[in-house]
């Protein structure tokens, strides 16, 4: 195809393989749809003890049996693995260097509840590796699109230690930031252990960040362009509400920053096929996604009432998802006739809080605490109403799941979830669910009556319902963003 474009698409988690959020599903998605478009795309990505082998069919690539990466004064040797995203021809490699990848868990250690003590080592060995990869695979990428701080790295690198080898001459850089709290800050003194010029973190440096090693500042001010998930998520990072410390930073380079809103992959998440729930159901046929409600009580142990509204959510259980609010209207909320199904993990403090809700309203809350794809599809399928009250939200794709689903939003107006959802008192041509301004408990209560007010209405319900899922938030748009995106860089970068 004319302008064909290589991309090397690089990620720290790619689903199905490693998953610990969103991060994951757009690293397999957005590929998927830029190779149906024609182009060469290939990923890479670590791989994690937690891999399986067998499972996914990795096998040997003779060339790249012994791989040689430099940093600082020592010098590691890995080797890197092939398989394929399923169900795709999507080139997968995975970088095996058991040292610093042979564990179960992705960033943090379970055991203990915190960071790897050598993520610093871990990922700049990742970026490093990767680029090797490329040499090695005589495969000169037009782009490497960078994800989040783990891969923020290759930017500098490439214009700094990379600048004089031809192989990388014509190769442009794109950083997309899924979600600006995580940024990669570690001790002044690692960047020795990862071979990178101590100038970088004395104060006013381009790695220095109060006091710190920035992986995604140096990603940051090194990057061809910047794009986050979200048209109203990259406004807002400019902002010091929203900018964790970088919105002076991301101001700066406004003009090289877009938000591309994340798709849906609706292979995966649609309930007309989706293979792990129950009953399959379209727009034509609703009476059979209430067969999906009776599956889900059942499995969480609820009393099953037509007449009952369920609400869901599948969340990390923290503050940014929005549970501070949640336990301060906890008491008010189960005063509601309403029963509420919980999946995730998180912090400590929230799952203690809702494990005792659901012992004192056993009728009305069940809890899951672990993670669990089936479920989450069924969760989907199986309730009226999806609850995401998160402080902020970079994109969200459960409030865009939920809408194929029929399930509607009950979301804070912010991020993501205000570019996809419509609240229905706002616009009622137009409306897809319950978007609440303020912050608030208040605010969030008030939205959640108004939810569970028009469940009342079955006429309505059902008219808003069928307007949710018919909205198309595909890959096919979003993908075809990002190659305008990486063709103005790249006929930049050639200038």
């Amino acid at each position: 195809m004319k302008n064909r474009l290589r991309i090397l698409f690089l990620a720290s988690e790619v689903d199905p393989f490693a998953k610990t959020g969103g991060l994951a599903d757009v690293a397999s998605a957005l590929p998927k749809s830029l190779f149906e478009k024609g182009h060469d795309v290939r990923v890479m990505m670590p791989k994690y003890g937690s891999i399986s082998e067998r499972k996914y069919v990795l096998r040997d690539v003779i060339r790249l049996r012994k791989l040689s990466v430099k940093m600082g004064a020592k010098e590691h040797i890995a080797s890197a693995k092939s398989a394929f995203i399923p169900d795709t021809k999507v080139q997968v490699y995975f970088l095996d260097y058991k040292p610093f990848f042979d564990k179960k868990d992705l960033y943090v250690d379970q055991k203990t509840g915190r960071d790897f003590s050598n993520n610093a080592e871990r990922f700049a060995f990742f970026c490093r590796a990767a680029l090797e990869t490329a040499k090695l695979l005589h495969w000169e990428p037009d782009i490497i699109h960078c994800n989040d701080w783990q891969t923020a790295l290759i930017p500098w690198l490439l214009k700094n230690e990379y600048r004089d080898e031809k192989f990388f001459s014509d190769t442009a850089t794109l950083l997309s930031i899924h979600n600006l709290a995580f940024q990669g800050n570690f001790a002044p003194e690692s960047i020795k252990d990862i071979g990178l010029p101590q100038a970088l973190v004395k104060e006013g440096g381009e790695m220095e960040f109060y006091g710190q090693a920035s992986f995604l500042k140096l990603g940051v001010g090194s990057a061809d362009a910047i794009t986050t998930v979200s048209p109203s998520y990259a406004k807002e990072i400019q902002t010091p509400e929203f900018g964790s410390g970088f919105d002076k930073l991301l101001k700066a380079r406004s003009k090289d920053l877009t938000g591309i809103l994340n798709g849906v992959d609706y292979t995966i998440w649609d309930p007309e096929k989706d293979a792990m729930i129950p009953v399959n159901y379209t727009v034509n046929n609703l009476q059979d996604k209430l067969e999906n409600k009776r599956a889900l009580l059942k499995q969480a142990k609820l009393p099953f009432d037509e007449s009952v509204p369920v609400i869901g959510m599948i969340s990390r259980l923290t503050e940014q998802k929005g549970f501070d609010l949640i336990e301060k209207i906890k008491d008010k909320l189960f005063e509601r006739n309403v029963q509420l199904v919980i999946l995730g993990t998180g912090d400590p403090h929230y799952q203690n809080m809702l494990e005792t809700l659901s012992k004192e309203n056993s009728d009305k809350l069940a809890l899951f605490v672990k993670f669990d794809e089936e479920l989450a599809h069924l969760i989907e399928a199986g309730t009226d109403m999806f609850l995401m009250p998160s402080r902020f939200e970079p994109c969200g794709l459960n409030q865009m799941y939920s809408l194929r689903y029929g399930t509607l939003p009950v979301v804070h107006n912010i991020g993501g979830l205000k570019d996809t959802v419509i609240d229905i008192d706002k616009d009622s041509s137009k409306g897809t669910g319950f978007t609440f301004d303020n912050y608030d408990e208040t605010a969030l209560l008030a939205t959640i009556d108004r939810a569970l007010a028009l469940f009342g209405d079955d006429k309505s319900w059902l008219k808003i319902v069928k307007r949710a899922m018919k909205q198309n938030f595909s890959w096919d748009s979003a993908a075809e963003d990002y190659v305008k995106m990486y063709q103005k860089i790249v006929s930049g970068k050639r200038k």
